[in-house]
C-alpha cells in the first residue's frame, strides 16, 4: 500500500495514545506530522512528559524526513487550519487525519460552569470539526484512500456523571461520525471513531486502577499500543469499505464488576 502522510493530534506524552499511534504509523512507513500542547498537560494530575517534547520526539526517532512536529492550542479557532497548512508545507497533501487530542474535564452537574463547557467544547468538538474541514479541503484522492479517525469514550455504554463536560463532547464526536462519513464519502475519505476502552496512560488513581483491573477479563488495562493497532486496522486497505462506524475496542470491559 502507498505510504501514508498523516497528521496525528495529541502527541505530547510517551505514555499516551497519540504517541503510540505516531510510533505505529512511523513503523509502518508513514510520514507523520505530530501536534502537541504541553501547557495543558502541565495543568493536569498526570503532568507533562518528563523529557518534554524533545524527549517525546527523540523516542519517535527524531524530527527528519518522516517526522515533524508543531505545538497548537486548539482553544484558538484558527489553530486547526494553521496546523493543516503547516503539515502541508512539510509533507505535501495529507491523506490521513487522526484526531486523538482531548481536554479531560471533570465536573458534576452542580459544578458546571459556562466557561468550562465552552473551553471543552472548543477543544474537543469545534477543533475536531475544523480539522476535518481543513483536511478535506486539501485532500486529493490518493491510491491509499483518505482516512479520518476520531476518538470517543465510553459515555454511550455507561453514565459518566463526574465528567459531564468531557462526556458531552465525546458523545458529540460519537454522533457526528456517521454524518461526517456521509459528507466525505464521495471524496474517497472514510470517517470512523474509536472507543479504546480503559487505557493505561498514567492518569488513573490506585483505587480506579484496582477497580478496572477487576472488571477487565485480562486482568489489566488496555495499552496505548492496542489502541494504535485498532487505528492501523482502520487505515489498512482491508478497511477501505468501513466508514461511519464507532469501534468499541474495550477488551470485554465488565463495568458492573469495577466496584464489587
Amino acid at each position: 500500500m502507498p505510504t501514508r502522510t498523516a497528521l496525528v493530534t495529541g502527541v505530547s506524552r510517551r505514555k499516551g495514545i497519540g504517541f503510540a499511534i505516531a510510533r505505529r504509523l512511523l513503523a509502518d512507513g508513514a510520514q507523520v506530522f505530530a501536534q502537541s500542547w504541553a501547557p495543558y498537560d502541565e495543568t493536569e494530575p498526570w503532568g507533562a512528559d518528563p523529557g518534554g517534547m524533545p524527549g517525546v520526539l527523540a523516542a519517535l526517532g527524531g524530527e527528519g524526513p518522516t517526522l515533524a512536529h508543531a505545538e497548537a492550542d486548539f482553544e484558538d479557532p484558527d489553530a486547526p487550519a494553521r496546523l493543516i497548512r503547516a503539515a502541508n508545507d512539510r509533507f505535501g497533501t495529507l491523506d490521513t487525519l487522526i484526531v486523538n487530542h482531548a481536554r479531560s474535564s471533570l465536573g458534576t452537574l452542580p459544578e458546571l460552569t459556562a466557561a468550562e463547557l465552552d473551553r471543552t467544547w472548543a477543544i474537543n468538538v469545534r477543533a475536531t470539526l475544523l480539522l476535518v474541514q481543513a483536511f478535506a479541503a486539501q485532500y486529493r484522492n490518493t491510491p491509499a484512500g483518505g482516512r479520518v479517525v476520531l476518538f470517543t469514550s465510553g459515555q454511550h455504554l455507561a453514565p459518566m456523571c463526574d465528567e459531564i463536560p468531557y462526556a458531552t463532547t465525546k458523545g458529540t464526536l460519537h454522533q457526528l461520525t456517521l454524518t461526517l462519513s456521509d459528507a466525505l464519502v464521495e471524496q474517497g475519505i472514510t470517517v470512523n471513531c474509536v472507543n479504546p476502552g480503559p487505557t493505561d496512560t498514567g492518569w488513573a488513581t490506585e483505587e480506579l486502577n484496582r477497580g478496572v483491573e477487576r472488571a477487565m477479563p485480562a486482568g489489566r488495562w488496555n495499552s496505548p499500543e492496542e489502541a494504535a493497532n485498532v487505528v492501523a486496522m482502520l487505515l489498512s486497505r482491508d478497511a477501505a469499505t468501513v466508514t461511519g462506524r464507532v469501534i468499541d475496542a474495550e477488551a470485554g470491559f465488565r463495568r458492573w464488576k469495577a466496584w464489587i
